[in-house]
């Protein structure tokens, strides 16, 4: 998409460094274009096959001059030899008619359709394949845009039954899963960006990320599609543990950021044996419990899960909540170091009194956790003594048979010393990272302040109770703890 011909050829360079198959020069990014002479250069210099685009303005392109100079240009391209072109549907016809008797025959044309507004239905999207297959295209492309992530089944379906070669793509954050799976479903080829931001449309990824986050070159058919369901998503770092341990294992699954809007609906869709299992965050850990079929009693009794693993024989939903196992052992494990106890002496909770800050999903699921180990629970949380507003630190505190406080009461609690602290609200989470849920003062009294916060690493709360003396333990151990758990249940692998 570069605006001169050295810029491009640069790009060109960089794009099979990066290790593209195939590059698209979009000639209507070109200032002061001279077709004859610019797409000689380009063609014969390129260091991949090239596929000349001049999209016009009103196909989302840049062009909008004279559309029989336009064509004139594609025309040229395949004199010169290239080896795809692509031409819109609506002009398709007379393109094909402007042609010479006989065109050179290693070039193949790409018929496309564009839709910035929305997916349409699998019939509509079926008549226009045939409508693209009769103008003479030797490839159909199909581009629409996703308003919700269900849109991106609607061409699952067209691509997989496609009878010709197609790309069929759809665009915007919450059709990323088509520019991946589309190696999956029979796509002819996917796009990825040179350099990240510089998109020829709406959500597409980089180069870079396809192949080496999304390992694009070992999905097939038969791959298992795995993925973390929130909202807002972009942020997660799962896909780049999952997808690295994925093929360090050689286990043939993908896991995707997924954008969800409303879980039920997108578990209904996605209901194939392929789409094999999921993690769950904000704000979906609720939700996802409605949709199981089964729920472990842990999850049951927390209101949440964390993960969602398909039976493979009966195609059954089942639910877990693991972020407490995550959770707790890394607080296990840093205790048994510091005490130098071993695990036959049973769990280091054991008669501790564990102070817990927040009573949401992750807060709950440490309590009971905890609790199960025999710790003695209390929780602070801010919602406490408001008036009507339900008071969760009571609610949960009375589940485990422990006691609510309020965080302003929290400061001046010290029924003993070496107590254990964990945070599980987002206080001190980027970009809000010189905040902090408890004074420097109270955190004396503390052997161990667990911070569930993993952006950034070292928070200020963890920074004040290293200098109060305590231990601590950080937010990405309890990350990579129930990725190991998550990792098993969805491979079967150690």
């Amino acid at each position: 998409m570069a605006e001169s011909v050295d810029q491009m050829l640069v790009q060109m360079q960089k794009a099979k460094d990066f290790g593209g198959d195939l590059v698209e020069l979009r000639v209507d990014f070109l200032k002061n274009f001279v077709p004859r002479q610019d797409l000689d250069i380009l063609i014969k210099q390129a260091p991949l096959p090239t596929l000349v685009t001049y999209r016009p303005r009103w196909e989302g392109g840049q062009y909008d001059g004279d559309e029989s100079k336009r064509r004139e240009a594609l025309r040229l391209a395949m004199e010169l030899g290239a080896d795809y072109i692509d031409i819109e549907l609506k002009v398709a016809h007379d393109f094909f008619n402007s042609l010479p008797g006989k065109r050179p025959e290693k070039v193949k044309i790409i018929v496309s359709s564009h839709n910035y507004e929305r997916t349409p239905s699998v019939k509509e999207l079926s008549h226009l394949v045939v409508r693209i297959q009769a103008t003479g295209a030797d490839i159909v492309k199909i581009a629409t845009t996703a308003v919700d992530i269900i849109d991106n089944a609607r061409i699952f379906q067209v691509l997989v039954h496609s009878q010709v070669p197609m790309i069929g793509l759809v665009m915007g954050e919450r059709g990323l899963m088509s520019r991946i799976l589309a190696a999956k479903f029979g796509g002819f080829l996917t796009f990825g960006s040179v350099e990240a931001g510089l998109v020829s449309a709406p959500g597409q990824p980089t180069v870079k990320e396809l192949l080496d986050l999304y390992n694009m070159r070992l999905i097939g058919p038969d791959t298992k599609v795995y993925g973390v369901i929130g909202n807002p998503i972009g942020h997660s770092k799962s896909p780049h543990i999952y997808n690295a341990s994925f093929k360090s294992s050689s286990f043939n699954g993908i896991y995707l950021p997924l954008l969800v809007d409303d879980v039920s609906t997108f578990i209904t869709t996605y209901s194939a044996p392929d789409f094999a299992g999921y993690s769950y965050t904000i704000p979906h850990k609720e939700a996802g419990l409605k949709c199981c079929d089964e729920v472990d009693p842990i999850a049951m009794a927390i209101g949440a899960i964390s993960c969602m693993i398909k039976r493979s024989t009966e195609g059954k939903l089942i639910g877990y909540n693991i972020d407490y196992l995550g959770g707790i052992a890394a607080i296990e494990e840093e205790l048994r170091v510091s005490n130098g106890a071993t695990l036959a002496s049973g769990s280091p909770l054991a008669g501790k009194t564990f102070v817990i800050i927040g009573a949401g999903g992750a807060g709950k699921a440490l309590a009971y956790g905890a609790y199960e180990k025999g710790a003695r629970i209390v929780v602070a949380n801010r919602t406490y003594g408001k008036g009507l507003k339900i008071d969760k630190a009571k609610e949960l505190a009375s589940k485990v048979r422990g006691q609510a406080l309020t965080l302003a009461e929290l400061n001046d609690f010290c029924p003993e010393e070496g107590m254990i602290l964990v945070n599980t609200t987002p206080v001190g989470m980027e970009p809000r990272i010189e905040e902090t849920p408890v004074s420097k003062e109270t955190l004396k009294h503390y052997s161990l302040v667990f911070d569930a916060v993993y952006t950034p690493k070292l928070t200020r709360l963890l920074r004040e109770a290293k200098q109060s003396g305590a231990t601590i333990v950080y937010g990405t151990e309890m990350f990579i703890n129930q990725a190991f758990i998550q990792f098993e249940m969805f491979t079967g692998l150690p």
